[in-house]
């Protein structure tokens, strides 16, 4: 008698749940819970826009204060980058996924009792290493999960979550100070709310298959794959994960270094123009004749929004580079119009701004997709931490820099050198950004060894 094997791997009541997975429910609460992350990101930077000012005049800070706590949230995404990173790839996407959010809880909490310069500072850097963390683990959980086929959807929704948090939260800190006259802690503290939301509704989830196959443990790794993911092929393509360890010096080696500088530069030029005129938006519109500011910052805010929304809907049409590049571009003629021409009526200025937001935003949509796709399984977490911190380094810099560049160089050449910067990304992207669209990961993390990837990246 013939005995045949069967095919699925055995399960046991401690890997397997008692009931059937509705696998798309399941992706629909895992998308929501990485997307989340994201939208509290975007939150706690732009809050404090709101906030600030209030918070300067009671605690006597000074301009150093004022810009060090304006960009202390970005000092700690460096840190929790590449920290959360290493710590998801050695330990597992579940833990650090979970203990990075509760830490961010008790932060934010904490924002209601300060009461000096020095504390808010030391509470909103804590609350950054938490948000950088969760980068790290986020986007390479969801990478792991996603079919190939809306992979890139799926994870350029946590840029839309990004954006909306952001304008959220600038629209919600301007009625608090404004029309309720709240104190600014009370402003700051809000973040705990959809912060502790976000905590429950992650309780639960699985380990990352691709981790747990790349640790050797294939059994369950094939319990994982068989109960949550949708598509037989990504079940199949986990055979191709190995068992390599990873380690930091492979995002230089020969095979990963063009994937990390790509993405690392041009995270960090897209995000810098960006975080220097957001953040400051009402005050850079007043600057330029255009009233109080407000409605100004609220358009810009807004297209940039409009911006990833319409990069989510072509993500998986058009591809990636075509959404990467030629936008690069765009925002870089705008700014040096409004660098070179300073004596542009208001409006002009308004709507080279505007459409500033709209091209930086679908491009930046893409520093959501690219580090979970491009780097291999043993350093997805800490290729996507070093991307991030290297990313964020541009952004406190925009933040912090700014005020001082307006103040003392002035607009014009503010707006020149925002330009350049975005220059520098459009040219390292047209070089060196592969196209991934419906690829398997085993495929977009392959090593490089010569310039682009074998994929038809011509625009």
């Amino acid at each position: 008698m013939t005995i045949t094997s069967n095919p699925e791997p055995v399960s046991t009541s401690s890997t397997r749940p008692k009931a059937p997975v509705d696998k798309q429910r399941f992706m629909i609460r895992m998308t929501g819970v990485i997307v989340g992350g994201m939208f509290i990101d975007g939150y706690i930077l732009g809050i404090i826009g709101t906030a600030i000012g209030a918070a300067t005049a009671e605690l006597q800070m000074s301009l150093l204060w004022e810009g060090l706590i304006g960009a202390s949230a970005l000092i700690g995404i460096f840190i929790g980058g590449p920290l959360g990173g290493w710590l998801a790839d050695k330990f597992g996407r579940k833990p650090t996924f979970t203990l990075d959010l509760a830490m961010f809880v008790v932060c934010s909490f904490l924002q209601f009792f300060v009461d000096s310069a020095w504390q808010l500072f030391a509470v909103r850097l804590l609350m950054g290493v938490a948000i950088g963390a969760d980068y790290s683990v986020g986007w390479p959980l969801l990478a792991e999960f996603a079919p190939a086929r809306k992979r890139g959807k799926l994870m350029s929704f946590s840029e839309v979550a990004w954006y909306l948090g952001f304008m959220l939260a600038f629209a919600i800190g301007y009625v608090m100070t404004s029309a309720f006259s709240l104190d600014w802690r009370i402003v700051l503290g809000s973040s705990t709310v959809p912060a502790v939301i976000l905590f429950l509704a992650r309780l639960g989830l699985p380990e990352s298959p691709r981790w747990l196959m790349n640790q050797g443990r294939t059994e369950e790794a094939h319990q994982v794959a068989h109960d949550y993911l949708e598509s037989p092929a990504e079940v199949l393509d986990l055979t191709s994960e190995s068992t390599r360890k990873g380690t930091f010096g492979m995002l230089f080696s020969r095979d990963y270094w063009r994937a990390t500088t790509f993405i690392s530069v041009f995270w960090f030029c897209a995000v810098t123009p960006y975080f220097a005129i957001a953040t400051f938006a009402a005050s850079v519109l007043s600057d330029y004749g255009l009233g109080d500011g407000f409605g100004g910052a609220i358009g810009v805010n807004g297209l940039a929004l409009a911006g990833v929304v319409a990069s989510l809907l072509l993500i998986e049409r058009i591809g990636r580079r075509k959404l990467t590049i030629p936008q690069q571009w765009v925002c870089a003629a705008v700014l040096l119009i409004i660098g070179l021409w300073t004596s542009a009526p208001p409006a002009v200025i308004l709507g080279c701004f505007l459409v500033f937001a709209f091209a930086n935003a679908m491009c930046t949509a893409l520093t959501g997709v690219y580090p979970g796709e491009i780097f291999p399984t043993e350093i997805r977490g800490i290729g996507t931490g070093f991307a991030t911190a290297f990313s964020r380094v541009g952004a406190a810099l925009g933040t912090f820099l700014l005020p001082w560049s307006m103040h003392h160089l002035g607009a014009g050449p503010s707006m020149l050198v925002a330009a350049g910067v975005c220059v520098v990304g459009a040219l390292v992207s047209q070089a060196l950004a592969p196209e991934t669209m419906g690829r398997p990961l085993s495929e977009t993390s392959a090593p490089r060894r010569g310039g682009r990837d074998t994929a038809k990246a011509a625009l």
